[in-house]
């Protein structure tokens, strides 16, 4: 039984964070902003386990653990107020989007 190098692992997890931040970047699209902006804490994630199981440290994994349980609650929380926004608004534009102003 062969095992996958970290190398591979830290690769993978460089190109979704990539991925991620230019979709923060480059899209107008209030729910992609916020997928990609979980993407790239699952890249993070991802980076975290690999480094710790090279390491054969049990740390990185449980810290990945509750980053996890962390990203939920905020997609659970953050969700809610885009979606309302976006009721409120009748927009998911982030171009048109103005707090400051009534």
């Amino acid at each position: 039984m062969s095992q996958v190098p970290t190398e591979y692992y830290l690769v993978l997890s460089a190109i979704i964070f990539i991925i991620g931040a230019l979709g923060v970047l480059m899209r107008r699209n209030a729910l992609i902003i916020f997928m990609c902006v979980e993407m790239m804490l699952n890249a993070v994630n991802l980076s975290l386990i690999a480094l710790a199981l090279q390491f054969g440290q049990l740390t990185g994994q449980i810290v990945a653990f509750f980053a996890i349980a962390v990203a939920a609650a905020e997609v659970a929380v953050g969700l809610a107020i885009v979606m309302a926004y976006i009721r409120h608004r009748d927009t998911i534009d982030i171009d048109e989007i103005n707090l400051l102003q009534g």
